[in-house]
């Protein structure tokens, strides 16, 4: 018994700094007034975008300092965590609980889209800005429908960007991966698109961003499926999953579409550029608020199989060792 007890003591500590972000995470989102580690990733991606995206040779350049970014981030977070567990313990638990927190990005995004859905149904215009606060496409001509439908494809992308894709690494390689993570997925967002101005430059950050959402993507449609409790889903994930132009993001899709039997994908305009994304599903039934509350709870309860997951692998590992 009492090795039982140190045995669940130990793990408790090991899961304590991921079960405290998640909670703060529910609770507080990203707060504006506090200072962000990505946004300032975002500052010095753009820095060196303006400085070294011209001339020839862009496609080196651009994965030059994709690399050296993201190998910093490993480094610095890697050296900085053990440079604070010689000092303080607790100091060590609050930063890995500030780092954690900082990498989770569910709560914002569902409460943005629940905005988005009450915006809509006030007015059309106000909708339209509204779900521009989420989306990279214009969204000045959408439809409602189309407002809804883009509201809800980024909440099924962002459960794998910003929640599963984050925790996966953080089960492989701690703190340090959890944030090379969001260093290579705030590359890929930043100059990862296919139009004149980034298709060199971003060309490797667009392609590392798919590797290291290869396994998360499909993760993610999976825990979705499951916390739908309908398995039988999962052949409609494996139908239109792949159809995407994203080898990953049409996964998360597909199981959100399967699970409110309604169609995403269709005409959407980047920067000027029309760009036709394949449909998911054939049903283009109206989306409706009671849509949103589905896709939310969705999220919520894959969210919280993906943290049940880690913690069990976690003590897991550590029993076995």
């Amino acid at each position: 018994m009492e090795n039982i007890l140190i045995f669940l003591g130990i793990a408790f500590n090991l899961n304590l700094p991921l079960l405290t972000a998640w909670l703060l995470d529910h609770w507080l989102g990203d707060p504006l007034w506090m200072p962000h580690p990505v946004v300032g990733f975002g500052k010095v991606i753009s820095l060196l975008e303006h400085g070294l995206n011209k001339g020839d040779h862009r496609f080196m350049k651009g994965a030059m300092i994709s690399l050296l970014l993201i190998i910093g981030v490993y480094l610095t977070s890697f050296f900085l965590l053990r440079w604070v567990a010689l000092f303080s313990p607790g100091l060590l638990l609050t930063l890995q609980v500030l780092l954690i927190f900082y990498c989770l990005a569910g709560t914002t995004l569902v409460r943005e889209v629940r905005e988005v859905f009450r915006a809509v149904d006030r007015s059309l215009e106000e909708g339209r800005t509204q779900v521009a606060r989420i989306v990279g496409r214009d969204t000045s001509q959408l439809t409602a429908q189309e407002v809804r439908i883009a509201a809800l494809e980024t909440l099924a992308e962002n459960l794998s960007d910003g929640v599963i894709a984050p925790l996966f690494w953080y089960l492989l390689f701690g703190v340090p991966g959890m944030l090379t993570y969001k260093m290579i997925n705030t590359l890929d967002s930043m100059i990862g698109y296919k139009n004149e101005r980034y298709c060199q430059f971003g060309c490797f950050a667009a392609r590392l961003d798919d590797v290291a959402n290869y396994i998360p993507a499909r993760l993610t449609a999976f825990l979705m499926i499951l916390a739908s409790r309908r398995l039988s889903l999962l052949a409609f994930v494996g139908k239109y999953g792949s159809q995407h132009a994203s080898p990953n993001s049409g996964y998360p899709e597909a199981a959100l579409a399967a699970i409110l039997n309604c169609q995403f994908g269709g005409p959407h305009h980047y920067f000027g550029e029309e760009i036709w994304k394949p449909y998911i599903g054939s049903n283009n039934r109206l989306l409706t608020t009671e849509d949103m509350h589905i896709a939310t709870r969705i999220n919520r309860c894959a969210e919280w199989l993906m943290v049940v997951a880690v913690i069990l692998t976690n003590s897991f590992i550590l029993f076995s060792s």
